[in-house]
């Protein structure tokens, strides 16, 4: 984590376009949260989310990115290298419609460690507060909610909430 505490400071950037085939989104990465923020930072310098897709969809909940059935999306995770990102909860941010978030990792994982690849957008009217406490909020919409609800709003491919709509 050494290596994000420098990152951070050397790469002060606190806001993020994600552009999709439904529009743009403006993302907002809050200071507090220093590891995510960096994390975040670095893997859209590196090019990491072009190509991947919000694969978990959920209207009026969450759209969920950062993966996809690519093989170039895990040949870039094994080039990027594999780690965990702590949980930082106790700064106050809520799980608000339009905060963005980072899931636990699917590995065993007992203490919630982040997935430093994959990302959720609250998208529930109200928000989804039940998630406090358990997932790192870092960051929030300012401009591009419309965006986020079609994207909820789209039929996915499987009862699970799976769509193939690319980052």
């Amino acid at each position: 984590m050494e290596f994000f505490l420098v990152y951070e400071k050397e790469n002060p950037e606190n806001t993020v376009r994600i552009s999709t085939d439904f529009g743009d989104i403006d993302i907002l990465l809050f200071e507090e949260t220093k590891f995510h923020r960096a994390n975040f930072i670095y893997l859209t310098k590196r090019k990491y989310y072009n190509g991947t897709q919000f694969y978990r969809v959920i209207d009026n909940f969450i759209i969920q990115g950062g993966s996809g059935d690519d093989r170039k999306t895990g040949v870039k995770r094994k080039n990027i290298g594999r780690y965990l990102l702590p949980r930082d909860t106790n700064r106050g941010f809520k799980h608000d419609r339009g905060t963005i978030s980072m899931p636990s990792s699917d590995i065993e994982n007992p203490h919630k460690l982040a997935s430093p690849y994959e990302f959720f957008i609250v998208q529930q009217q109200g928000g989804a507060h039940f998630l406090n406490g358990d997932y790192t909020v870092f960051g929030k919409v300012i401009k591009g909610m419309d965006v986020v609800d079609k994207i909820a709003a789209v039929k996915t491919d499987e009862p699970t909430g799976l769509l193939k709509t690319y980052i």
